[in-house]
């Protein structure tokens, strides 16, 4: 069974930084792309940042130059280093394969408030 465990979250002051954990088992993610989804108050649950197996990320502009998206093999993990954070960027953060997924984790809660 896939599991997803997201972590790093918390609240933090505008222009602050945080760095998301998502630790997978039950599945190598070297042979998959991977992606990063948020969740603001009220929203839907929308995709904001890939990797590909190669390593290429991909962001939208609203994050391109604060956001980094990296991944471990090794480790079976991805990470999401989070800069210059935005009110905007308050939302449940979530992790998961990027063409198909698997059960949702509980996602990580992210707070930008002054």
């Amino acid at each position: 069974q896939v599991q997803l465990v997201e972590s790093g979250g918390g609240l933090v002051q505008p222009g602050g930084s945080l760095n998301l954990s998502c630790v997978v088992s039950g599945r190598d993610i070297s042979t998959y792309s991977m992606g990063w989804w948020r969740q603001a108050p009220g929203g839907h649950r929308e995709l904001f940042a890939t990797i590909e197996v190669s390593g290429a990320p991909s962001y939208p502009d609203s994050v391109k130059g604060r956001f980094i998206i990296s991944r471990d093999n090794t480790q079976n993990t991805m990470y999401l280093q989070m800069n210059n954070l935005k009110s905007e960027d308050t939302a449940v953060y979530y992790c998961n394969f990027r063409l198909v997924q698997t059960p949702w984790g509980q996602g990580t809660q992210v707070t930008v408030s002054p």
